[in-house]
């Protein structure tokens, strides 16, 4: 007899701790219980299988002289429950460029698509004079991209942070991907606008974020 799938509400709030471990980064049950709405112990039910799975993973923080606590974060298996864009056909698109055209044909079809893209982002922000007005502009559009993307101020400046990178494997096999998009960033935030990268998917980094400060005057 086949194996019954799991019923609707129990996939529902599987993907949402899984999407609440994404955004947020490692944390207690005790933590998504109180994003969820539930007690603790359904929280680990549901944890439970996701590290049965293979999903997430827990660690402990001590905290005091109490017994440490659990936080669970996830593996680098739980990126199969997140959209990597087309990746299969985006790696064999970039191989089959490299070999008939070389790394610098290669470049080329990367550097239109990155015109192309600084074009939309262009129209979409035109009109918004204020940086911060401009920065979650570009934040909804990365959202609709798949980034997950959010914006937080902090300070004075602004963070763009991208929770998820759906080109991820493409970038990988081409890091010129990466490197546009950070000079796309600061073409289509403007002159007023500084762009650093702090935190770097494919360095290490569980997300990638993004500072924006005023850029100072000449």
């Amino acid at each position: 007899m086949a194996k019954a799938s799991p019923p609707p509400a129990l996939s529902a709030t599987r993907n949402t701790v899984l999407d609440l471990l994404k955004r947020g980064g490692p944390q207690s049950a005790g933590d998504l219980a109180e994003e969820l709405g539930v007690t603790p112990m359904a929280v680990r039910l549901h944890l439970y299988e996701l590290a049965g799975e293979g999903l997430i993973e827990e660690s402990s923080k001590a905290t005091g002289r109490g017994r440490p606590t659990k936080i669970w974060s996830l593996t680098e298996a739980a990126a199969r429950a997140f959209p990597d864009a087309h990746q299969g056909l985006a790696l064999e698109m970039i191989e089959s460029i490299r070999e008939m055209f070389g790394e610098e044909g290669l470049e080329k079809v990367i550097d239109r698509h990155s015109d192309s893209q600084l074009a939309l982002y262009r129209e979409k922000l035109a009109g918004l004079d204020n940086i911060g007005a401009r920065v979650k502009r570009l934040t909804e559009l990365r959202s609709v991209e798949g980034y997950m993307a959010v914006a937080a101020e902090d300070g004075k400046d602004w963070l763009l942070i991208e929770n998820h990178c759906p080109i991820c494997s493409a970038a990988r096999a081409c890091t010129r991907l990466c490197a546009n998009e950070l000079d796309v960033f600061r073409q289509a935030l403007g002159p007023q606008a500084s762009v650093v990268r702090e935190d770097h998917l494919l360095a290490g980094a569980r997300r990638c974020v993004y500072r924006v400060s005023e850029a100072r005057a000449a």
